[in-house]
């Protein structure tokens, strides 16, 4: 391919260096100093490592069905509820802001934002539950979706710190980038106020059926409680050197989280779902084992489909 030569791109990445140096923190990390690719290729001279990486998402087939993938309900006929996809934009577009006001790298964090669900299953966490008893029943492996994005983000030859922040967006393991916990914690205040929403909307929730306290503390609107959950994430970070909440919003927070598990994600209401889902994916599985394919085949198929096509293709067994 022949080099680009011009004006911008021959200046671009020592202007990067330069706004880099002089308006990030010391934490943050420099677009130009990234551990690299397990492949190596040519750099891009009018973007950024993590700008590439951004990109290369956002034009994979994985990110594009995400789109076809729920939260909690199974292809539901609204319009507004969420997918996995409006999830992963939310929790990007907050993330974003966390990292421009700890002044560390927009772009890392992107980056990671958007790739952080590109293997999870479809019907969100029964799916990823499903999966995981079938293979450990057949197979004795195990399925976790954030591995499965990992292993995305490795066929697509992302950065080492894109690929790192995927990975340990959950689980024991924090990230060892600043970038990578923001995704991780933010992830968490996306999906249980935007779950919240759904759920209100669904009727298995009313308003006032959340927690009080809580709700006093963190505000009585999805966005009143995220703005103020991301005041205080970014507030108590500066003052810690760490991305790190407060003791008393992590904790109200935290225990919004189980109420959610408590009533909706494993709540009578969702059981029907669960049962519709996790049946779905047995049946799938089943097929495609039986079939002779190997664990790794089935992975990167079943957890590749959409709710819908899941269904369907479920339904023609």
């Amino acid at each position: 391919m022949p080099e680009v030569k011009g004006r911008v791109a021959d200046a671009f990445e020592a202007r990067i260096r330069e706004q880099e140096e002089a308006w990030l923190s010391p934490l943050a990390v420099r677009s130009y100093e990234t551990r690299g690719r397990e492949r190596e290729e040519d750099a891009c001279r009018v973007r950024t490592p993590f700008q590439r990486d951004r990109d290369r998402i956002l034009h994979s087939k994985p990110f594009r069905r995400l789109k076809g993938k729920t939260q909690v309900f199974i292809d539901p006929a609204g319009d507004h509820f969420r997918t996995r996809m409006t999830h992963t934009l939310e929790t990007t577009g907050i993330a974003r802001g966390v990292a421009r006001g700890l002044r560390l790298n927009e772009d890392l964090t992107e980056a990671i934002g958007l790739g952080h669900d590109m293997g999870h299953t479809p019907f969100g966490h029964a799916g990823e539950e499903a999966l995981d008893a079938c293979l450990r029943e057949r197979f004795g492996t195990g399925f976790r979706h954030n591995e499965q994005s990992l292993r995305i983000a490795e066929e697509l030859n992302l950065t080492w710190e894109v690929r790192e922040g995927i990975l340990k967006h959950t689980g024991e393991a924090e990230p060892e980038t600043h970038e990578g916990r923001i995704v991780r914690i933010v992830d968490r205040v996306a999906y249980i106020n935007h779950d919240i929403d759904d759920a209100i909307r669904h009727g298995i929730l009313e308003a006032g059926d959340l927690p009080r306290d809580e709700i006093e503390l963190l505000g009585p609107t999805g966005s009143k409680r995220v703005d103020r959950l991301v005041h205080d994430l970014v507030e108590t970070s500066e003052t810690a050197g760490d991305i790190v909440q407060s003791e008393e919003i992590g904790g109200a927070m935290l225990s919004l989280r189980a109420f959610m598990f408590e009533r909706v994600y494993l709540g009578p209401h969702t059981r029907a779902e669960h049962a519709r889902a996790t049946e779905a994916v047995h049946r799938i599985f089943r097929h495609l084992a039986d079939r002779g394919d190997e664990p790794a085949q089935i992975v990167d198929y079943l957890s590749g489909m959409t709710d819908r096509f899941a269904l369907e293709y479920a339904a023609g067994l």
